[in-house]
């Protein structure tokens, strides 16, 4: 049985490298960018099936050229055997 786990994040990246970075989280797994602006801030939503695996993707995230601060906003597990039954 395997869990499945989503969080959020806020990006902050150098204003005139935004479309870079987000194309750049956007080529991770499971990584998505709902929301960005022109000033260099981003929601980023990631779901995968560990804790670990998110863990590796939001340190990937930090050293991306032209990111200036990652923040953990929500995470949320389940266990998939739950998510059937819903």
């Amino acid at each position: 049985m395997s869990d499945y786990h989503v969080c959020s994040l806020i990006v902050h990246a150098l204003a005139d490298q935004t479309e870079s970075v987000k194309k750049a989280i956007e080529n991770l797994e499971g990584a998505e960018v709902p929301v960005s602006n022109e000033v260099g801030k981003m929601v980023v939503v990631l779901e995968g099936d560990s804790r670990d695996g998110l863990v590796g993707r939001f340190e990937k995230i930090k050293t991306l050229p032209g990111v200036l601060a990652v923040t953990l906003v929500y995470h949320h597990m389940d266990e998939q055997s739950d998510l059937k039954e819903a």
